[in-house]
């Protein structure tokens, strides 16, 4: 539902109203909508859009030079009434003729229609434009059937621009119509929208899939699918607009990624970068692209692709300036498109070491990084859950990203030939570079730490182990300024270091030593449900977190579990082998 909504009656008008109060040095507000707050010249052609709300920066955020002359704001998703139509398109007239915008929906046709006869009537020269752009609502051969969606922008945009550059209304009246049929738009919804003042969404699309060709007033679309990786979607969306493109059409096309209401600019970045290849290979050059919300739904989650294709004309007009509040640059220059050139990481070198032993360990702590990777992606849920409570939730992703990571390092040093210290320092750095954050970079520290107490010509002892967890306890504290009882991975660490040394001080074989310690330390995990925390974020929610595990003390105790595990694996192979060559000799 929408949160801040008021009455629900005067949602529309309310937010006219605090638009026109933000963006006062670009628009007025007057009956009906919002006209340019310094109007166009005298003589010059006005371009009036409108529609109902709900889908802003359309239409109101459309006002500005280079672009609108005035907008017509309706109530949510409704049009605008035949007596607001009229009453600003007389206060927008400049003396050149007026060309009417709008989508191609019912109420807008009859409304805008009977308002362009009215004023007809009353001697003003008007021309009306209904766009036309869905591809999902009509075939090609009933194109008049198609509503007009996110094409709205493209098509106002060039349309306002041929205004500003001083063309008369019937070569404005030709570019539009010469631009409405040259755009297509294709969508997407992941879920529905919801109305102000009501609690549910006009329609629910089910987890993990996406509705296809969605409409921009609530409709569900047309069709269902999975939701797929990006690169499938990009090729999704891509097709169903290059489907239409015909074979002499310009390959220079204007084309905007639109987001819907609650679809994050990040999302369809991520978006763009899938689709900026296959627009390579379909021999198509992006122009100024725009990636974005420029028509929305009000919270409706999905996106489109609009693509224009562009002869020379329509081309300058894209690219001229403009000046709104959803679209603001000046006259786009030409730029040569170059490979992009990412500058290729240094190679590392890594340097073997000199004995088998060495080697040995070295392989032995990039099979432990495989193991700690794997259960930290298991648990990557249920981690950031137990961090969402008192935290932002991100923990589990960051364990997962960093042990991932530090998994590949590892596996790539231990091939080269690198014993245990070099392998670990190898793991330590991809570890806080890819978990980042603070916790990224305690593990990285903590890691490379550990590292300095191996010895690159040996298999990692008991002793070395001991001294390597001391060392990583240490520098961790150091760093965190963190300390037993406040709630961090330190309540779990400090237990596991002084119950290793005392296994081991005992003569406590090393699995089974290590063990005690990494039960001690999940025991202390777990009684962190007790403590408020006293560091970091958490401590500002400390009451939420009460009664809940600190999901740093969890993952750490979690670590010291799979390794443990692992040493008791190696121990009984090692037995084993053993065993097999004593058979084997005949003892």
């Amino acid at each position: 539902m929408t949160k801040i909504c008021g009455n629900a009656s005067e949602f529309a008008a309310s937010a006219l109203h605090g638009y026109s109060m933000v963006h006062r040095d670009l628009v007025k507000m007057i009956r009906g909508g919002v006209m340019r707050a310094k109007p166009g010249a005298q003589g010059k052609v006005a371009v009036v859009v409108g529609g109902g709300s709900g889908h802003y920066p359309a239409f109101i955020g459309y006002v500005g030079s280079g672009f609108a002359d005035a907008a017509i704001a309706g109530d949510i998703f409704a049009s605008p009434s035949t007596q607001a139509i009229q009453s600003v398109v007389r206060q927008a007239d400049l003396g050149g003729g007026i060309l009417l915008g709008f989508g191609n929906y019912a109420g807008d046709v009859l409304n805008f229609g009977i308002a362009a006869d009215r004023l007809r009537a009353e001697g003003y020269d008007v021309r009306i434009l209904a766009t036309m752009d869905d591809v999902a609502s009509a075939t090609e051969g009933e194109r008049e059937r198609r509503r007009g969606i996110a094409g709205d922008l493209t098509i106002f945009k060039i349309v306002g621009a041929a205004a500003e550059a001083g063309l008369d209304l019937d070569a404005v009246e030709e570019i539009g119509h010469r631009v409405n049929r040259q755009t297509r738009t294709f969508g997407v919804a992941f879920d529905g929208c919801t109305l102000p003042g009501e609690k549910d969404k006009l329609f629910h699309v089910p987890s993990a899939r996406m509705a296809l060709g969605l409409g921009v007033h609530g409709e569900p679309g047309i069709g269902e699918d999975n939701i797929p990786a990006p690169q499938a979607l990009a090729q999704i969306l891509l097709d169903k607009v290059v489907s239409e493109l015909p074979a002499d059409a310009p390959r220079r096309v204007a084309i905007t990624l639109n987001g819907l209401g609650s679809t994050k600019q990040e999302e369809l970045f991520v978006l763009w970068e899938a689709l900026a290849p296959l627009l390579e290979k379909a021999g198509l050059t992006a122009i100024a692209p725009l990636v974005g919300e420029y028509v929305t739904s009000l919270d409706m989650a999905g996106c489109s692709l609009t693509l224009t294709w562009l002869d020379e004309q329509l081309e300058q007009l894209w690219r001229a300036p403009v000046d709104t509040a959803a679209l603001r640059h000046g006259q786009i220059e030409d730029v040569e498109m170059q490979p992009e050139d990412f500058a290729a990481e240094s190679s590392i070198t890594y340097m073997k070491s000199s004995t088998a032993a060495g080697r040995h360990g070295g392989q032995c702590v990039s099979d432990m990084m495989a193991h700690l990777a794997d259960a930290l992606a298991k648990a990557e849920a249920e981690l950031g859950h137990i961090d969402a409570v008192a935290g932002d939730g991100d923990h589990g992703q960051g364990m997962a990203r960093g042990s991932a990571a530090a998994r590949a390092a590892a596996s790539k040093a231990a091939a080269s030939g690198a014993g245990p210290a070099t392998v670990l320092s190898a793991a330590a750095d991809a570890w806080a570079d890819r978990a980042g954050g603070t916790s990224g970079a305690l593990w990285g520290e903590g890691l490379r730490a550990f590292s300095l107490a191996l010895d690159d010509n040996a298999l990692p002892s008991s002793q070395h182990l001991a001294l390597g967890a001391r060392q990583a306890m240490e520098r961790i504290m150091t760093l965190g300024k963190a300390k037993p009882g406040d709630k961090t991975l330190i309540d779990a660490l400090v237990p596991f270091v002084e119950t290793l040394e005392t296994q081991l001080a005992e003569a406590t074989p090393l699995p089974q030593a290590w063990a005690e310690a990494a039960k001690a330390s999940q025991a202390a995990a777990e009684a962190t449900k007790d403590l408020l925390p006293r560091l970091g974020r958490a401590r500002t929610h400390g009451e939420r977190s009460k009664g809940h595990p600190d999901a740093g003390a969890l993952s750490l105790a979690l670590c010291t579990d799979v390794v443990g595990q692992k040493l008791y694996a190696s121990m009984q192979e090692n037995s084993l082998i053993v065993e097999q060559r004593h058979q084997s000799a005949g003892l």
